[in-house]
């Protein structure tokens, strides 16, 4: 039977390490070497109700959810609450390198950064989809953790929280921007991403799979390619200028077109075809995206 580890605090998260009380309840900056992962550890799923953001500078492998990956030098990697994780090695102290920011959602309460969390789509990610930091990178990120490090263990005073939250978003805005240059540097390689998502939809929509499997999800299409939702529609929105679920629904209005066009059969004949459970789903669907219904459309075409 799988053994599953709950970690709802920073404090249980200490206590998991076997590390000193954490100085602060809510966010804590964990030194990578000082992690000992023994035997018994290995293969032990551990979830938590924490953000964690984490680099590290050599090969530690981990699974992820149900990815595998190893850190390549300079890696980030980042995860919501509720995310899984196991250690599939043991590793001994100084072992490796790096750093660990853990921090409980409540620490952003009423902060303008809570608002905004769902904007990094990169805690959505995963393990393969990981940030590759060049040395400069590294560096301006690792001054930011040194300043969160710095304003909870030594200057503790009324302003510590703002402070701190001001350079968590600012490392988040920061791993934003280096997330655009990867996406730049790593163009060929999203070319083919982008050559196997329309394969796939055209395959699945033009062999008449929608009647019988329903309208291919972003998720459908993102686990062919093991890719996670977010990245494929980030990929796509860089390359091909619009997202994932926006490019299933043109290729589902070209069908939908095709079909009024070109067969007899009814509305509510070529609805069900299409993969909708209900007409009236269609037809509004198809307004949506053309400002005509589907009998207008044939009725003037």
């Amino acid at each position: 039977m799988e053994t599953i580890i709950k970690v709802n605090s920073i404090s249980q998260l200490h206590e998991m390490l076997n590390m000193d009380v954490p100085k602060n309840p809510l966010i804590t900056i964990i030194d990578v070497s000082d992690i000992e992962v023994t035997q018994e550890m290995v293969d032990i799923k551990v979830v938590t109700d924490l953000y964690c953001i984490a680099l590290k500078d050599v090969h530690c492998g981990m699974e992820y959810g149900r990815n595998s990956y190893d850190f390549e030098n300079g890696a980030l990697m980042f995860t919501a609450p509720l995310q899984a994780f196991t250690a599939t090695k043991p590793v001994g102290k100084n072992e490796n390198k790096g750093w660990m920011l853990f921090f409980h959602p409540s620490f952003l309460s009423k902060s303008h950064l809570s608002q905004k969390m769902n904007q990094y789509y990169f805690f959505e990610y995963h393990t393969d989809e990981a940030l590759h930091l060049s040395t400069s990178e590294r560096n301006t990120l690792n001054d930011i953790i040194s300043n969160i490090q710095k304003e909870y263990t030594e200057n503790i005073d009324c302003h510590s929280q703002k402070v701190i939250i001001s350079n968590l978003e600012l490392l988040l805005n920061y791993s934003l921007r280096f997330y655009e240059r990867q996406f730049k540097t790593r163009n060929i390689v999203h070319q083919g991403i982008v050559v196997k998502f329309e394969k796939i939809v055209n395959n699945w929509i033009g062999k008449n799979l929608l009647a019988e499997k329903g309208i291919p999800t972003v998720q459908d299409i993102a686990e062919k390619i093991n890719l996670s939702p977010n990245y494929l529609s980030d990929v796509l929105r860089k390359e091909a200028g619009i997202s994932a679920k926006d490019y299933i629904n043109n290729l589902m209005i070209r069908k939908a077109k095709a079909m009024l066009l070109s067969s007899t059969n009814s509305v509510s004949e070529i609805a069900y075809l299409l993969g909708f459970n209900y007409p009236h789903y269609f037809t509004r669907f198809f307004k949506s995206k053309t400002g005509a219904t589907p009998t207008e459309y044939r009725r003037v075409n």
